[in-house]
C-alpha cells in the first residue's frame, strides 16, 4: 500500500512538472498550427472570411506555376546554404576540438557566437554593403585590378541569399558538430592508427561517422528555418532571390488572402517535414546513424 502510494505521488509530480511546459506549448504552437490548418480550408474576400470548407487554396498552391517555382526555389536555397555552411563549419569545429588546448576553446567558441551580439537585420544591412555595386568587394577588386568593372552577380539575386544565410547560421552548425567531435573517444583514433590506418581513412571510418550526430543536428537545424527566412530574401535577394516565405508574407500582410497564405505555408512545411525525415532516414540507414 505504501509502495502504490509512493507510485501515485511520483505520478503527480511528474504531471506537476510537466503540465505547466506542456500547457505552454500547446497555446503557442498548437493553436497557432490549428489556426494556419484551419484558414488553409476557407476563402477570404478582403476583409469577409467564408468558413465553408474548401481545397480552392491547395488546387490553387498547386496549379500556379509561381508558387511552384518559389517552392523549388526555395528548397534549392535552402540545400545550398545547409551544404556549404555545413561543409565550411565542420573544418573549424575539428580544428577547435582536435587541434586547440582545452583552456583555449573557450576562447574560439566565445568567439564564433560573437555574430549574435548584432541584431540579424544589421548583419544582413551589412552583407548588402559588402555585396553591393559600389561596396567593398567590388571596390577592393578593382582597386587590387583584379577586375575591371563592379561585379553584378553577387547582389539581389540568390547568390547573395546563400552568401548572407551562410554566414547568419554558421554558429548554428559549428556548436553541434563541435559537441559530438567533443564526445569522440580518442583512444578509439590511436587504435585505429595503431592498426595501420592512415589519417584519412581514420578519419572517414571512426572520426565522420562518430561525427554524424552532429552532422546531422547542424543540417536540420540550418535547413529549416532557412526555408522560412523572408528578411534576407527581401533586403539582398532581389526578384531572383525571392523565396516562399515571402510570398506568404506578401498574401497575408499584402493582399487580404490570409487562407491561401495558410495553404502556402502548410504545403512548406510538408516539403520541409518530408525531407527532414527523409535525410535523417538515410542516416540511419546507410550511414549507420542508428548503430547497426
Amino acid at each position: 500500500m505504501a509502495q502504490r502510494f509512493g507510485v501515485t505521488r511520483e505520478v503527480r509530480r511528474s504531471v506537476a512538472l510537466i503540465s505547466v511546459p506542456f500547457l505552454y506549448a500547446i497555446l503557442l504552437l498548437a493553436l497557432p498550427l490549428g489556426a494556419i490548418v484551419l484558414f488553409s480550408f476557407w476563402t477570404q474576400d478582403f476583409l469577409t472570411i467564408d468558413t465553408s470548407f474548401t481545397l480552392a487554396n491547395y488546387r490553387e498552391a498547386l496549379t500556379q506555376p509561381i508558387y511552384t517555382q518559389l517552392i523549388l526555389r526555395s528548397l534549392a536555397i535552402s540545400a545550398t546554404v545547409t551544404v556549404a555552411t555545413v561543409v565550411l563549419a565542420f573544418p573549424i569545429a575539428y580544428f577547435v576540438s582536435f587541434h586547440l588546448p582545452p583552456h583555449r576553446k573557450s576562447l574560439w567558441l566565445f568567439l564564433i557566437t560573437i555574430p549574435f551580439w548584432t541584431s540579424y537585420l544589421i548583419r544582413v544591412f551589412l552583407w548588402k554593403v559588402i555585396l553591393g555595386y559600389n561596396g567593398v568587394l567590388n571596390t577592393s577588386l578593382t582597386g587590387l585590378g583584379l577586375i575591371d568593372e563592379p561585379l553584378t552577380f553577387i547582389l539581389y539575386n540568390a547568390n547573395a541569399v546563400v552568401i548572407t544565410l551562410a554566414h547568419a547560421f554558421a554558429p548554428f552548425a559549428i556548436l553541434p558538430i563541435f559537441v559530438a567531435l567533443e564526445k569522440i573517444d580518442r583512444s578509439l583514433l590511436e587504435a585505429s592508427r595503431d592498426l595501420g590506418e592512415s589519417r584519412s581513412t581514420t578519419f572517414f571510418r571512426v572520426t565522420l561517422p562518430l561525427a554524424m550526430p552532429g552532422v546531422v543536428a547542424a543540417v536540420l537545424i540550418v535547413f529549416i528555418p532557412t526555408i522560412g527566412d523572408y528578411v534576407t530574401p527581401r533586403l539582398v535577394g532581389g526578384p531572383d532571390g525571392l523565396m516562399i516565405a515571402n510570398m506568404i508574407q506578401t498574401q497575408f500582410l499584402r493582399l487580404n488572402n490570409a487562407p491561401l497564405g495558410a495553404a502556402l505555408a502548410l504545403i512548406a512545411m510538408v516539403c520541409v517535414t518530408v525531407i527532414a525525415l527523409g535525410f535523417v532516414w538515410l542516416n540511419r540507414r546507410w550511414l549507420g546513424g542508428d548503430g547497426k
